[in-house]
């Protein structure tokens, strides 16, 4: 099983979660992350460094958030991959817990 990063994570791009993966899976993008299903090794450490709760085991994703699943895979191989610690996006405290964010990932 892998690790999925929601919405929440959109406008936000903290990345306390990549600093602690052990195998590098994490991607960015312009204003999210994603994680790179094939690498992922399932060991959970990035799920409680998420400030904003953006980032669930596969079979936990949020209803209504099941997209994430293949946008993580699918960007993953587009997106370079980060592994240091970066600031959080400016007005990422205005983003957190906003619905409705999807539209506005810049692929």
């Amino acid at each position: 099983m892998t690790h999925v990063v929601t919405e929440n994570c959109i406008n936000c791009k903290h990345t306390d979660c990549v600093e602690v993966c052990p195998v590098d899976c994490f991607h960015e993008g312009p204003n999210f992350l994603v994680i790179d299903p094939d690498e992922c090794i399932d060991c959970t450490l990035c799920v409680d460094e998420c400030p904003v709760d953006a980032i669930y085991a596969e079979g936990d994703v949020p209803a209504g958030q099941s997209v994430f699943v293949t946008i993580n895979a699918e960007l993953a191989h587009q997106w370079p991959v980060i592994t240091t610690k970066i600031p959080a996006l400016d007005d990422a405290a205005q983003w957190d817990g906003k619905p409705d964010k999807r539209r506005l990932l810049i692929r």
